[in-house]
């Protein structure tokens, strides 16, 4: 029996498909939402404003709140809770550094941005690469 699960979630459906199976598949665990804000680079053009804050840690949980609204709110439907955590940096390296932490992974099989070519090359598929590396159990949803 898993006890404890990380969800990484952004905005897309294929998230929100991962949070409720998780939620449902689940239902003794302890369920956390990771949202991974990008670090500002040339190449990540949304994560470049972060650096024009005076506060880039409250910038990146005010981008994680729309993201966070929708667990609690997949969670409420459901009667749960979710733990919720922000974090900046490369998605697919934040989860995996944190994935010993955890029972196990369950993961949307796209993000957000995965009809973009230039996305897909530059950052890479994170749910291929989080499944290729992590030391847990990984449950990828479609």
């Amino acid at each position: 029996m898993l006890s404890k699960i990380l969800v990484p979630m952004d905005n897309s459906e294929h998230a929100a498909s991962a949070l409720e199976y998780a939620l449902e598949a689940h239902p003794d665990a302890d369920v956390t939402v990771l949202h991974v804000v990008g670090v500002p680079s040339m190449m990540m053009g949304d994560a470049v404003a972060l650096t024009l804050e005076d506060d880039i840690s409250d910038a990146a949980a005010e981008r994680a709140e729309p993201v966070f609204d929708r667990a609690h709110e997949v969670a409420d439907e459901r009667n749960r809770e979710v733990e919720t955590i922000v974090s900046m940096g490369h998605p697919a390296r934040n989860i995996i550094d944190r994935a010993e932490e955890y029972d196990a992974i369950v993961l949307g099989s796209h993000g957000e941005d995965w009809r973009r070519a230039t996305h897909r090359f530059l950052v890479g598929n994170v749910a291929e690469t989080v499944s290729k590396r992590s030391p847990v159990p990984v449950t990828i949803v479609r």
